[in-house]
């Protein structure tokens, strides 16, 4: 990705940098960092709201609003609201739409009920995270093979698109194929961008039922100690320094770190990698 990167020239006379990065299979996140359009008050909103939901992640916009005024804030619900939205925040206690799918868009079973997971490449799953920078905000989304928590590719992007998350699943599936694909019914995921790509290699996909809390337990254990092990104590001030921070990290949790489910055992030692 790095070479990829440095082919990108911002003056080119003829193309664009969303064409270059389109021709050389980057996200525009990948190549440059644009401040997100918030203010300073806000960031630091939003960076209490994401402590707490790591710690609650059944609070709603009431409970987090309380959270906030506890810390000294005085805000409206409807911005707490806004806020969460932005970084794709819901709470996962049972209600009737836990994720909005895109219209249109294909809504697949949820497989996994029951399901014993004996084996690697048995089961991936993938999820989306918010990240939050000194002065802004990307997100993050990674797969994960849920047998042995190994993660096999991951991506930053500065919005919401399915973009990142095809290119993720792209490099993924470069090494290796699951039988099953878990995703929740984001729009992301429900894309025929996404859901084709699955379709083509022959991928059973799967889909978390609405209101389910736990359906993706694993990736959302995974953004809690990738946010306080990295991103939290960091303070990233560009997307440089927020890809060099988080793949470092992945590297140390694939290949170094213990994992209490795994017996003391790292990940890669479990998936074979």
């Amino acid at each position: 990705m790095a070479e990829r990167r440095a082919l990108v020239e911002p003056g080119h006379r003829r193309l664009s940098v969303r064409r270059q990065c389109e021709l050389l299979g980057l996200s525009r996140g990948a190549c440059y960092y644009t401040p997100a359009p918030v203010s300073e008050e806000d960031l630091v909103l939003m960076r209490l709201l994401d402590e707490e939901y790591l710690r609650h992640p059944f609070y709603g916009v009431r409970r987090m609003r309380w959270h906030l005024e506890r810390r000294g804030w005085a805000v409206g619900l409807d911005r707490v609201r806004r806020l969460l939205r932005t970084m794709d925040l819901m709470a996962i206690y049972p209600k009737p739409r836990l994720s909005a799918p895109g219209a249109g868009h294909t809504i697949y079973p949820y497989l996994l009920r029951n399901l014993a997971i004996e084996s690697p490449d048995h089961v991936w799953a993938t999820d989306i995270t918010y990240v939050p920078m000194a002065r802004g905000f990307v997100y993050l989304t990674a797969v994960m093979d849920w047998f042995s928590r190994y993660v096999l590719a991951w991506r930053l992007s500065l919005t919401l698109d399915a973009a990142f998350c095809v290119e993720a699943l792209a490099a993924a599936l470069a090494g290796a194929t699951p039988r099953i694909f878990n995703t929740d019914q984001g729009s992301q995921f429900t894309s025929e961008a996404f859901t084709g790509r699955l379709s083509e290699a022959g991928i059973a996909i799967s889909m978390d039922g609405r209101g389910r809390a736990l359906d993706n337990v694993f990736v959302e254990r995974l953004w809690r100690s990738l946010k306080y092990e990295e991103i939290y104590p960091k303070s990233y001030e560009t997307v440089w320094e927020a890809e060099a921070g988080i793949g470092a990290w992945f590297e140390f949790y694939n290949h170094r770190r213990p994992h209490m489910a795994l017996g003391g055992r790292v990940p890669a030692e479990v998936y074979g990698s």
